[in-house]
């Protein structure tokens, strides 16, 4: 369990205010760093790892809403913007719509895959290529049966690096393990269409509801000054339908392809290296081949620290 505690600065009459300030700072980061949490990073490799909040994510969410809040407080308050009816007819139907698209495992499983746009598991690139390497030079001075045991980040490496200790040729691992991606990635993609009914449904609902409402406004045209109320009711449920659409599960879809595209990239690294591994290529050579896939800062900084 981790503990967090006030961070000490310099004490000093001039820097008194300062300090305090950094020190709230600190205090928030570990409390968003305490918030890590021991869950699986994917259902094939079953690895745990650790997962903290994606704080972009959180702010985003919280900043998009409140902006729309804000917008109705400015305007007279959020009352004039709830109605139970609408809401019942939007939040509701599209949930059961969405039930209705989906298998039930599928419906109930893609929550939790939106939750990784919150909790993301952590997979350095950098810290691959550096186990790799080491690796690789192991296998190189020693032989392949000296891989057999070594530690490494993920089970889907671990497998990987079994089927090179049980004496796997080349073209058996890579089908393997792409069969393993290809796998990964059609379960993401029935998650990520799960979320996209969502973004589908919710404003074709709210269209519905507007429609009732305008239906039922129109068969009651006695009293001309209930007329704007009702059409302000009426278009509540469009509001609520974009709401649910463009400010939760269309930036939630868009999260999750982002990690669905590193995790496969991290997997065809791991392919990568294994490849140079099985052939004998000599560390620096599988260094240069996966750094490719680095930002050009991290890239530096890895050879940089490789020629320390």
């Amino acid at each position: 369990m981790r503990t967090c505690s006030l961070k000490v600065f310099p004490a000093g009459q001039a820097e008194r205010a300062k300090n305090t300030m950094l020190n709230l700072f600190w205090y928030q980061t570990c409390i968003f760093r305490a918030s890590a949490v021991q869950l699986p990073t994917d259902d094939i490799t079953g690895k745990t790892g650790e997962l903290l909040m994606d704080i972009a994510s959180l702010i985003g969410l919280i900043g998009g809403i409140g902006m729309i809040l804000g917008a109705m407080i400015s305007g007279g308050g959020i009352a004039p913007f709830v109605d139970v009816p609408s809401i019942l007819i939007v939040f509701g139907g599209t949930a059961f719509l969405v039930l209705y698209a989906v298998p039930m495992p599928v419906f109930l499983g893609h929550f939790g895959a939106m939750a990784k746009a919150f909790l993301p598991p952590i997979k350095k690139m950098d810290e691959l290529i550096e186990r790799m390497v080491e690796l690789s030079g192991i296998a190189r001075k020693d032989g392949m049966m000296a891989l057999e045991g070594q530690e490494v980040p993920d089970k889907f490496f671990q497998k990987g690096l079994q089927m090179l200790v049980d004496g796997a040729d080349e073209a058996k691992l890579v089908t393997q393990l792409n069969k393993e991606i290809k796998a990964m990635k059609n379960r993401h993609e029935v998650n990520q269409n799960a979320v996209k009914a969502w973004i589908d449904i919710a404003p074709a609902m709210g269209m519905v509801g507007t429609l009732i409402g305008l239906a039922l406004m129109l068969g009651n045209m006695s009293d001309p000054k209930a007329i704007g109320p009702a059409m302000a009711v009426a278009l509540l449920t469009t509001l609520y339908g974009a709401m649910i659409a463009n400010t939760i599960f269309m930036p939630l879809v868009i999260k999750l392809k982002g990690y669905s595209a590193y995790e496969t990239t991290y997997r065809e690294m791991i392919i990568t290296g294994l490849q140079f591994i099985s052939r004998g290529e000599s560390p620096r050579n599988i260094q240069d081949q996966l750094i490719a896939n680095l930002p050009p800062k991290e890239k530096q900084a890895l050879i940089e620290s490789a020629n320390a």
